[in-house]
């Protein structure tokens, strides 16, 4: 994939590092020159100088080829700028956006960017999850339809511990994808039995999220 980046600060570095690490073509844009000199030492030409908001930045590194573009800067404002020039102008394939407030996750859907990552969310039910609130945890949003993916943990008292996906009566529109059992991943087949430390992949839709909950880990702690 050729993948551009938006944003040097720690997010975008070890992103643009891993995607590197895994063989993608990666583009790494940084407006701040001070910051941008650290990138550049670190990555050479992959580092670019210049503004993600501007269309002439965006052109000047390819972005009518680009499969990705994350934009992960620290200001949303800026990200909801560079998903929407890349998706409406440049119609990129996928675009992803890194939200720091929390509150504007509905602002970037209503706006159409429904690829979000917001890492205050995702430290939220870390926390609550830690302290014993199990939930559903989402991962991503699709870009089409009204799909989440969620991770959860089947405890030992799970009522679906001990059964056969086939056994379960899945809410409407929802889909077990796969189970992660010590260094496996399992896809999920009907076959496929739950058991006490599974950590379960499920696709759904937010109107069924109860159920879903209540089925893999029982109902939510009061």
């Amino acid at each position: 994939m050729y993948v551009i980046v938006v944003g040097g600060g720690k997010v975008g570095y070890y992103l643009t590092k891993a995607l590197l690490d895994a063989g993608h073509e990666v583009v790494l844009i940084e407006r701040n020159p001070k910051r941008f000199e650290l990138l550049e030492e670190a990555f050479g030409e992959v580092a670019v100088l210049g503004d993600g908001c501007d269309v002439r930045t965006m052109l000047s590194v390819g972005v009518k080829r680009a499969d990705v573009v994350a934009a992960v800067t620290g200001d949303d404002e800026d990200n909801l700028v560079i998903c929407q020039l890349a998706r409406q102008r440049f119609s990129v394939p996928r675009v992803i956006a890194r939200i720091n407030n929390p509150k504007n996750e509905e602002i970037f859907r209503l706006l159409g960017i429904h690829e979000t990552v917001s890492s205050t969310r995702v430290l939220y039910h870390l926390i609550e999850e830690e302290l014993g609130a199990e939930q559903l945890m989402p991962l991503s949003t699709l870009r089409r339809g009204n799909l989440t993916l969620f991770e959860v943990k089947i405890s030992e008292g799970s009522p679906a511990a001990g059964k056969a996906v086939s056994a379960l009566n899945l809410p409407p529109d929802t889909l077990l994808v796969a189970v992660l059992r010590g260094e496996q991943a399992l896809v999920a087949s009907g076959s496929t039995v739950l058991l006490g430390g599974d950590t379960v992949i499920a696709l759904s839709t937010p109107d069924h999220v109860h159920a879903l909950q209540e089925l893999l880990v029982g109902a939510a702690r009061s």
